[in-house]
């Protein structure tokens, strides 16, 4: 194996001439299909048409779409031209999106109807009312003077907006030269990605991603699973973030496999697609793994043809882990590692690793990756066994955020080692396994309480659904443990009966001193679950049961 040097365009190019008839594209739900061929034609349009509206080399084209088939031709046909996909949150709401129109300097956004509860049409008008009276390719914006266009990714027409008929309309004016020309333009190690960091810890920063970044990471990614192109690989995780993008859409872009999608998450569609496409891969965070297993007509659909796939975007269980090896017959689920400023994958556990390590750990550092678990206090690399936190430097790490240098020199250090904030621990057999956030720790009464541990042992708890493991601010201890707990349906249970499992069995000041149980945990729109978001639920639950934290 080695690193290359394609850009995405190139390696679009290169099935789209080796496998032309070859299925790329697929959305069995609606029987929408695209040969290598056909989508790279597709692509060659769009980007004529996004050329004719004034996109070019380093233009920031931003998406806020569902996993709708015309995204995938946004992010290639931008990357065939050199501009850069910001891809947006579809959970975003008003003020987030225009902080981050804002602070990315968009130039053209390409908007889809919405989601159910939130109309992006609403939200763009209110946010650039000049749409409404504007010309297309006219439109000014007073408080968005870089925001030029606004494209409508369908066919309805929208005051103001281009829709993408009329983008693809407009390409037909400009000649297959100035596309070469364009083409000719572009290195693989020009930024093509700008995802924000989902917020689970701060601020949103945008996280410039490169050519070189993601598809690198995507190969290995498939390599490590033993991917060929005979591989179906089925992505219900979003493609605005690193999951859906880097490791799900590079791994078949490098591979020349198919790439079966829905629009959005729904875990009956999921089962329906995999048997029918036969899929032989399956991506999901572990909530999404959860409800596929749960489902009522889960028995009515043959996933035989299943043999690998992803479980990540949070800390798996391992109860889920061998659930999903049994039921779903994923007989080489893995995990990977990271954070989207490293592209994402740092870690991965992989075919030839043993189940056990496949279940406990997040594998061993990616191919040309170095992976180190640094003591935070006196930036020394931590001893084996030894928790401290995880860091990696190497081709994967990001250009740096968006137009911040300071917070960029805050994660990557003077010797290009890029900080996590996840706290790990290698074994003797170089396997990594995450042990919480080092802002996640509980610190209770001066005992530092890491909550992933608690989290695997309440998920023995009998009718346990799903756990998250928070503090809960306390006046006596500073922090206390709170456990949220998600049960199956028909189930239920007691606080008492939950801290009785745990007595005798984990030292005392890790017993929770409170229990939840709820239906659903705080999410980002990517999938992950929002810790920090834990802490104010856990003291809202505990003042609507008139308890004050003591």
């Amino acid at each position: 194996m080695e690193l290359t040097n394609k850009t995405l365009g190139q390696w679009l190019e290169q099935w789209a001439e080796l496998t032309p008839d070859k299925e790329y594209l697929v959305y069995s739900d609606r029987d929408l299909r695209f040969t290598w061929k056909q989508f790279n034609e597709r692509v060659d349009n769009m980007a004529k048409g996004l050329l004719a509206i004034g996109v070019e080399r380093g233009t920031h084209v931003g998406i806020w779409a569902t996993n709708v088939p015309d995204w995938l031709t946004f992010l290639y046909a931008g990357a065939k031209i050199g501009a850069v996909l910001v891809t947006i949150n579809t959970s975003y709401k008003q003020n987030e999106l225009e902080f981050l129109v804002k602070d990315s300097d968009i130039h053209t956004l390409c908007i889809t109807e919405g989601v159910f509860d939130g109309s992006y049409i609403d939200m763009v008008y209110t946010m650039a009312p000049e749409l409404k009276t504007s010309q297309r390719g006219y439109f000014k914006s007073e408080r968005f003077p870089r925001l030029k266009n606004v494209v409508y990714i369908g066919q309805e027409k929208y005051r103001g907006m281009y829709n993408t008929s009329e983008i693809l309309l407009l390409g037909q004016n400009v000649s297959n030269e100035t596309l070469v020309e364009a083409k000719a333009k572009v290195d693989c190690h020009d930024v093509v990605n700008m995802q924000y960091t989902s917020g689970t810890t701060g601020f949103p920063k945008g996280v410039m991603l490169t050519h070189h970044n993601i598809s690198n990471n995507g190969f290995f990614t498939g390599e490590g699973m033993g991917f060929t192109a005979d591989d179906k690989l089925y992505c219900c995780v979003p493609l605005f973030h690193c999951f859906g993008v880097v490791l799900a859409t590079m791994n078949c872009l490098t591979h020349g496999c198919t790439q079966v999608m829905v629009e959005k998450f729904d875990p009956l569609l999921v089962l329906a697609s995999v048997h029918k496409e036969r899929c032989t891969a399956l991506y999901g965070v572990p909530t999404m793994f959860i409800a596929e297993m749960n489902h009522p007509m889960f028995d009515l659909f043959d996933l035989t043809s299943l043999r690998t796939g992803i479980m990540a975007g949070s800390l798996c269980p391992i109860e889920l882990m061998r659930a999903v090896t049994d039921k779903m017959h994923i007989t080489h689920i893995t995990s990977v590692y990271g954070l989207t400023e490293s592209s994402p994958g740092m870690t991965h556990s992989v075919l030839a690793d043993p189940f056990k390590a496949r279940c406990i750990t997040v594998g061993k550092e990616y191919p040309f990756t170095e992976v180190a678990v640094i003591d935070p206090d006196t930036g020394e690399e931590c001893p084996v066994g030894v928790q401290g936190e995880m860091c990696c430097r190497g081709y994967l790490i990001m250009k740096g955020y968006y137009n911040n240098p300071q917070a960029t020199a805050e994660v990557i250090d003077k010797n290009g080692w890029l900080h996590s904030g996840d706290l790990g621990i290698k074994d003797k057999d170089g396997y990594y396994r995450i042990t919480g956030r080092i802002k996640d720790m509980i610190i209770r009464g001066g005992e530092n309480i890491y909550p992933r541990e608690i989290e695997e042992f309440l998920y023995h708890f009998p009718g346990v659904k799903d756990v998250q493991v928070s503090a809960v601010p306390s006046k006596k201890y500073g922090e206390e443990v709170g456990a949220f707990l998600i049960l199956h349906e028909g189930v239920s249970a007691t606080e008492e009966e939950v801290k009785d499992f745990c007595r005798g069995k984990i030292a005392r000041h890790k017993i929770p001193k409170y229990i939840f149980f709820v239906e659903t945990f705080p999410m980002t729109g990517s999938g992950k679950i929002q810790k920090f978001k834990l802490k104010d639920l856990g003291l809202k639950l505990l003042q609507e049961k008139g308890i004050e934290p003591a």
